[in-house]
């Protein structure tokens, strides 16, 4: 197979054209096993040179109203006020355990991004 680990530029631009001349390979095939095996390995040197932070929660629950197209009034019912929402959204409130529970449940958000600690507006 002759593939070695990512350890320079060259060496990833290489595997990504190999990985673009793959794309569409059969899965239980050579050229299915050989793309398989160079995307894991262009992931884990993406992970190392480009990391990708989590979002703070505030962040994460904007993302999440924006794809859905919902709105703050969305974010008020299920948390139980509309002011608290405008204090959540605005940095002004933190998120309670409740809120967090509520959101986890019925939005699928990620508890753990939930709990990470996020600045509130002074």
């Amino acid at each position: 197979m002759n593939i070695r680990p990512i350890k320079t530029e060259n060496d990833y631009d290489d595997a990504l054209a190999e990985i673009d001349r793959l794309m569409g390979s059969a899965p239980e095939t050579p050229d299915g096993d050989r793309l398989e095996v160079l995307v894991t390995l262009v992931e884990a040197y993406e992970d190392v040179h480009w990391p990708i932070e989590d979002p703070d929660p505030i962040s994460a629950i904007r993302h999440v109203m924006e794809a859905r197209g919902w709105k703050q009034k969305d974010l008020a019912a299920l948390i139980g006020s509309q002011p608290h929402a405008s204090e959540i959204l605005g940095r002004r409130r933190p998120l309670t355990l409740p809120m967090i529970r509520a959101l986890s449940a019925e939005w699928h958000l990620p508890a753990d991004t939930l709990v990470r600690e996020y600045p509130l507006a002074g």
